[in-house]
């Protein structure tokens, strides 16, 4: 019973996703190839004004609007625009009572929430939530990397390959290449071609696995204990020591 439940469940979630292809009741504006909203889904309406990209993810129950409500005519314009390559975290929301603005290859973590919109509370008299809200489009540049849990207010200009710590509060102007955390955020760190990172990084960056490495390979490597790979090291140090080094002839007289 518990695999005939699983089985199913699986089905369900790939039945109910939402593609290009199979678009089901929705109608976006642009949906692109090789993008995927996962089931189940969570609030999506305005989709005739939300463009989509090609390859993006849009995790499970992810919420995504255009207007304060369904059934408005918003005009001949996209209100949400996303671009290529976004994942969008499960759980997160994207609300674009005005124009948001997503660039390609951006990372969401889960429960992400950006709106144009928030509240207002001018008046004392009127409990705040029946007050007129105040609307700023939101732009987030391509390339960046948004933490779990973060908040990007209405207003919001985060430039590009931005990464926005987890549980920040974002408002105002975030320069390209940037670091920023807290709430409100504030820059903890930037790159400018002149001085490279500051402050600097403390830990080195990645190595990226070589071209022309087999998974296999990598099997074999993940088998070294600590001492194996330390003289492997030192091989690669000292080149007259590496195996199948061919070694020079004497020198004669």
């Amino acid at each position: 019973m518990q695999r005939a439940v699983h089985a199913g469940w699986a089905w369900v979630q790939r039945t109910g996703s939402v593609t290009a292809e199979h678009p089901g009741r929705f109608r976006f504006g642009a949906l692109g190839g090789g993008t995927r909203l996962a089931f189940p889904l969570g609030t999506v309406f305005g989709e005739p004004w939300i463009h989509v990209g090609a390859h993006c993810i849009i995790g499970e129950q992810v919420t995504l609007t255009a207007g304060l409500m369904p059934d408005l005519d918003l005009g001949p314009e996209p209100i949400l625009r996303i671009g290529d390559g976004v994942v969008l975290g499960r759980g997160s929301h994207v609300i674009a009572d005005t124009t948001v603005t997503i660039g390609s290859d951006c990372y969401f973590g889960p429960y992400v929430y950006v709106t144009s919109t928030n509240h207002s509370y001018d008046d004392p008299h009127q409990p705040i939530g029946k007050q007129w809200p105040r609307m700023d489009p939101v732009e987030i540049g391509p390339g960046c990397w948004i933490g779990t849990g973060a908040v990007i207010l209405p207003g919001a200009r985060i430039g590009r390959n931005v990464v926005v710590a987890a549980g920040a509060v974002v408002r105002g102007t975030v320069p390209d290449h940037a670091v920023v955390a807290g709430a409100p955020a504030r820059v903890v760190r930037r790159w400018t071609p002149a001085e490279g990172w500051q402050p600097p990084l403390r830990t080195p960056a990645p190595v990226p696995i070589p071209d022309g490495i087999t998974p296999g390979q990598l099997r074999e490597l993940s088998k070294l204990d600590a001492e194996a790979v330390a003289r492997l090291a030192e091989l690669d140090e000292d080149p007259e020591r590496a195996p199948g080094r061919l070694a020079e002839p004497a020198a004669e007289g």
